[in-house]
């Protein structure tokens, strides 16, 4: 089946989250990617998911790890020996992608800067993505999904109406990353296609997270006003917030933003008589009173399921949506019907369903293709078929520690 991304090669210098994401979406839509691991320094995710260290093949199971890495070959190389770099260096010289999120000096040590690889591939895209960015005073800072969150000013706007600063539950800096990724490495594929020229990308985890608070910038640099975590209010709108329902912790989000759907929203709860009361029949009033205003409406909510309550807003035109636990995500009708889940299998992990590829592309939809790949699994496809080296180099890749078919567990037990 043709795909979007056939015929690009990516090397896939990444570990844990933001970085193996985003190769992983280029791998949904086609894109061949070679995942480099080292023998010693192999990606974190493999460690975690709590499997027991006795169970054959167990740097093979993790779950994070393998959704993280479908759609991609294996090699293993150790890039700090010289034989290690040379290597991946042939391989980049063939290849159109090169990813890594490692921290800002780290390819500049290890001696595969940008300038090194152009070297050997005038036009091959070069993507970084260190947390801080490769310039400025905080390059060589660690970055976490928390850190990332806290310092792109996310934070600073989410939690309860006069309550501290909460993180959101959700690393938000690493998918939207990766995210990013897809979208710089096609832009310069496009334009490596308009010119014939590569390009170097940075793409900085903290400097692309603070874009998604831009509208709270532009706020506070029109009215001077600092944004503050509102909880599940808005800071104009009412109702605006969720609702208890029927059942154990079960919830609905109600967002009125016209007077057409709050009267709706009336109808609905059969209360016709808040669409005229004084406290409720503007905009604004209702802002202003809307602490009166959400007991009214969970009267209502307390005596529905969530799923109820919002297919009888919706239906009325009111935006409404249930709070869906995991399990009910997993199992939601709608998502089932659109074909967002799919089964998958993996040697060593087995069967389960994750996610199919999120964008529906008509004539190049993206699709599952491989399992995630077993550590230094495609050993032998890559040096032998795609870079053609003889057995005495092998060998001698093996003999160095450069390469392994199966990882050095002793940091990992």
């Amino acid at each position: 089946m043709s795909q979007p991304l056939d015929g690009v090669r990516v090397v896939d210098l990444t570990m844990v989250w933001a970085g193996p994401m985003g190769t992983r979406l280029l791998g949904d839509y086609g894109a061949e990617v070679i995942k480099v691991e080292s023998p010693r320094q192999w990606d974190l995710l493999r460690a975690l998911g709590l499997i027991p260290r006795d169970v054959p093949r167990w740097y093979n199971r993790s779950a994070y790890f393998n959704h993280n890495n479908r759609n991609k070959y294996a090699v293993s190389l150790d890039l700090a020996h010289p034989l290690g770099r040379e290597t991946v260096l042939q391989l980049c010289a063939i290849s159109d992608v090169l990813v890594e999120n490692y921290r800002s000096d780290v390819m500049d040590n290890l001696g595969l800067d940008y300038e090194t690889v152009r070297s050997v591939n005038p036009s091959i895209i070069y993507v970084s993505m260190p947390g801080h960015g490769k310039t400025g005073p905080e390059k060589d800072y660690v970055a976490y999904g928390s850190n990332v969150e806290q310092l792109a000013g996310l934070v600073s706007i989410s939690g309860y109406e006069d309550g501290e600063p909460m993180k959101t539950g959700f690393s938000y800096g690493d998918p939207m990353a990766a995210t990013a990724l897809v979208g710089a490495v096609t832009l310069a594929l496009r334009k490596r296609r308009l010119t014939g020229a590569g390009c170097y990308v940075e793409l900085a985890q903290r400097e692309n997270l603070t874009m998604f608070v831009g509208e709270h910038i532009v706020g506070y640099s029109l009215t001077g006003e600092l944004p503050r975590p509102m909880g599940n209010r808005h800071p104009h709108h009412a109702p605006h917030n969720v609702y208890r329902c029927a059942g154990d912790d079960r919830w609905v989000a109600i967002a009125c933003e016209t007077d057409e759907q709050f009267r709706a929203l009336c109808t609905v709860i059969r209360r016709p008589d808040l669409a005229d009361d004084p406290r409720f029949v503007t905009a604004a009033a209702r802002k202003a009173n809307e602490r009166d205003l959400d007991p009214e409406i969970e009267a209502w909510t307390l005596q529905r399921g969530h799923h109820e309550a919002m297919h009888l807003l919706q239906r009325a035109g009111v935006p409404a949506g249930a709070v869906l636990t995991t399990p009910e995500l997993v199992a939601d009708p709608h998502l089932r019907s659109t074909g967002a889940w799919v089964e998958h299998t993996h040697p060593d992990a087995g069967t389960w369903e994750m996610e199919a590829p999120p964008w529906v592309l008509s004539r190049t939809p993206g699709h599952i293709r491989l399992h995630a790949p077993g550590f230094a699994e495609h050993n032998d496809w890559v040096f032998r078929e795609l870079l053609g080296l003889d057995d005495a180099r092998i060998a001698a890749l093996y003999a160095a520690g450069v390469a392994a078919d199966t990882p050095d567990e002793s940091l990992h037990r």
